[in-house]
């Protein structure tokens, strides 16, 4: 760290890590390069661990960067872009210059976002692509599990969540993918809802599908007949009539968890010392107790032997004085 500096808190460990930080605050480089070029009043708060990590930013603030050259490229402005990213794993949004609010947990997660914001990637590959344009629409996405969301470019608000799905995405928005591949085979679509189906690619999608809230329901038909409806106001699955099913099963009451009490440390050494002493005194008692009756037996034995002697003792003669 460069030991011209008026900034204050901040931590440089490495060849040149916090070498130009100025009048920055609380940062914390860790590793050769890490946070090299950040510098200058409100440029705060900045973590960096890995070598390169956090290498080329300069404005921008309280970003978190854990992984080598994770947020490599992270620069920002003076208005507040290119802050309040986390990343965490190597080249984990490595290329990112402006975008805010991202975080990448994951080797290569959202490793080409440029100025994409509000971005969830978790998961190797997660997000690959997202934003590599630079136009800074693919915003809102959360993608979780490896390579799930991985070409999508400009598309925004999606969900996937599972390995490699929505695959298909790249412009697409608003769509909710859940499911292992999910989308491998659909094109590029927006606002559509995919649950294990058989645009997985392999043929069949998932084989069963059970769904709670429905069955619960009166139905119009009744008997055995289960009929699934859409309330167009409110999009509510399921026949409502405004009473359940008689025969439906009751909802459990859980009780919420309790944190479990952990006795403070200075309580638990007086609980041990208090144990340890009565253990001691149940010892010094029984040995107590054991001295006690070997003396007993002792006296006894002493009694016996004098009742012998006086037994043997002769009779004293009587001196006449003549």
């Amino acid at each position: 760290m460069n030991l011209l500096t008026t900034g204050i808190a901040n931590t440089g460990l490495g060849w040149r890590a916090l070498f130009s930080v100025d009048s920055a605050a609380f940062n914390t480089g860790v590793g050769a390069g890490a946070l090299v070029l950040t510098h200058g009043n409100g440029v705060d708060a900045n973590t960096a661990v890995g070598a390169a990590a956090i290498l080329l930013n300069r404005f921008g603030a309280r970003n978190s960067a854990v992984g080598a050259a994770a947020l490599l490229h992270n620069d920002g402005d003076e208005t507040g872009m290119g802050s309040f990213n986390g990343a965490f794993g190597a080249f984990a949004l490595n290329n990112n210059e402006t975008g805010f609010s991202n975080n990448a947990v994951g080797d290569s997660a959202l490793y080409r976002n440029i100025n994409g914001a509000a971005n969830t990637a978790v998961g190797d590959l997660a997000l690959e692509v997202n934003d590599s344009s630079g136009s800074g629409a693919a915003n809102n996405n959360t993608a979780v599990g490896a390579s799930a969301l991985q070409g999508n470019l400009t598309g925004s608000e999606n969900t996937a969540v599972g390995a490699g799905a929505g695959a298909n995405i790249d412009t697409g928005f608003n769509n909710t993918y859940l499911g292992n591949f999910v989308g491998t085979d659909a094109d590029n679509e927006s606002s559509t809802i995919r649950i294990g189906d058989i645009s997985n690619g392999n043929g069949a999608g998932s084989l069963q599908c059970y769904v709670g809230g429905i069955w619960n329901n009166p139905q119009p038909v009744g008997g055995s007949v289960v009929v699934v409806t859409l309330d167009l106001d409110n999009d509510h699955l399921g026949y409502d009539a405004g009473v359940g099913r008689a025969d439906a099963p009751a909802v459990p009451n859980r009780n919420i968890p309790q944190p479990r009490l952990r006795p403070q440390p200075h309580q638990q050494a007086m609980n041990d010392k208090v144990d340890k002493l009565e253990t001691t005194v149940a010892q010094q008692q029984k040995q107590i107790e054991t001295l006690t009756t070997q003396l007993r037996e002792q006296a006894a034995q002493i009694q016996k032997v004098s009742a012998q002697l006086e037994m043997v003792r002769p009779t004293p003669r009587v001196v006449e004085n003549r």
